[in-house]
């Protein structure tokens, strides 16, 4: 593995870097204050993230994406992930891959809009009593002739606000496991205006303000069997085989805020003084800046192997896994630690460190709790003694 960056990779990232900078940056206090991101400033810099050829990045070439690979990927979700998340995830926008496995038909209708920017899409699997078991979700899809009856409720869907259709998975049958019945889940377009689809204002969420949620309701909503993604009961096929590498998206955009707030946290060390000296010199904090960015370093390095074994094939889930909890976690470290250096004035809105700091809680959280994480990397350790 080249631990180097190539020419075009440092273009990227500069360009990443600048566009956070002039673009997003000035514009964060606005979001963080008023808890609102203003549809006119959304496509203000939508069509700024265009015309740089940020927007839609994630996305192969010959569908009109920049056809990155994974580790270049990662890297330009580093860089936009040192902004709000509002803003770098809403006005540069990244289609879910899971677009990708629709057929030809459902691409032109939904993915391509997607991806010049005249539609947005969000994803549904989580409901008030199905979080981390998703196969133990009860909304549910029966069908009556040709067509589908959606019926129940999901939650914590992110921008469902301004998304212009939800990919939703629905239970649409059970199997028989070794630990019980499972529901068979099959996932479907629903767009919005669809009779019997609503969707209504979620939680207020201390993370990542301007980035909403919303509870989706669906009362006997009807639809063609032309709405599937995929084939019936292959529903965690289809995310698992297009949303694998989002583990990894989360670690990224978490080693950008991470390293943002190792930045000014040197910063501010190298310039205060207390008691005829900068407050660097004291070991009590040279020794903090010293594991803050040894932990940071080992979660790069965790990520960017994954995302190189993710290009080469070889990828493991255990390895994923372990980029997002040693991101996640690592962000939260670094962000309180960065507080603890500023003092008083690190929970003070002037800096990015408190929002940071608050933003850092839902990491360890969504695409999978660290609990999850960790179940997943010890089962595979465990699958070689056929435990």
């Amino acid at each position: 593995m080249d631990f180097g960056l190539s020419d075009e990779q440092r273009m990227i990232v500069e360009t990443t870097r600048a566009f956070v900078e002039t673009e997003l940056y000035p514009h964060e206090a606005e979001v963080e204050r008023s808890g609102h991101l203003r549809m006119e400033l959304i496509k203000e810099l939508q069509t700024k993230a265009i015309e740089a050829g940020l927007y839609a990045a994630n996305m192969p070439e010959e569908v009109g994406g920049a056809g990155l690979d994974t580790l270049t990927w990662l890297l330009y979700e580093k860089e936009l992930g040192k902004a709000n998340y509002a803003l770098h995830w809403t006005c540069v926008a990244r289609p879910s891959n899971i677009l990708l496995a629709g057929t030809e038909e459902q691409k032109q209708r939904y993915l391509y809009p997607c991806i010049r920017g005249e539609k947005w899409d969000c994803l549904a699997m989580t409901e008030p009593g199905a979080g981390s078991d998703l196969r133990g979700m009860k909304a549910s899809a029966r069908p009556d002739g040709g067509d589908w009856i959606l019926t129940g409720t999901k939650h914590f869907i992110s921008h469902a606000d301004i998304a212009d259709f939800a990919i939703v998975f629905m239970a649409t049958g059970e199997e028989a496991t070794p630990r019980g019945p499972k529901k068979r889940i099959t996932a479907f377009f629903v767009d919005k205006g669809t009779k019997g689809f609503s969707v209504r204002e979620g939680y207020r969420n201390v993370s990542h303000r301007g980035y909403t949620n919303a509870v989706l309701e669906f009362d006997d909503c009807r639809l063609p069997g032309s709405q599937i993604l995929g084939e019936v009961h292959k529903g965690f096929e289809v995310a698992n085989t297009w949303l694998g590498a989002t583990r990894l998206q989360v670690a990224s955009t978490c080693l950008g805020r991470a390293e943002r707030a190792l930045g000014h946290a040197v910063a501010y060390a190298a310039e205060r003084e207390q008691f005829g000296q900068k407050i660097g010199k004291f070991q009590g904090i040279s020794f903090k800046l010293a594991d803050m960015a040894m932990e940071l370093k080992a979660a790069e390095l965790l990520t960017r192997e994954a995302g190189w074994k993710f290009d080469q094939g070889t990828v493991t889930e255990a390895d994923m896994s372990m980029a997002k909890l040693k991101a996640t976690e690592v962000l939260a470290m670094i962000a309180d630690e960065a507080i603890q250096i500023h003092g008083g004035m690190g929970l003070m809105d002037e800096l990015p460190l408190e929002r940071i700091w608050r933003d850092a809680r839902v990491e360890r959280i969504w695409e999978g709790t660290s609990e999850i994480q960790r179940h997943i990397i010890s089962r595979e350790m465990l699958r070689a003694f056929g435990a």
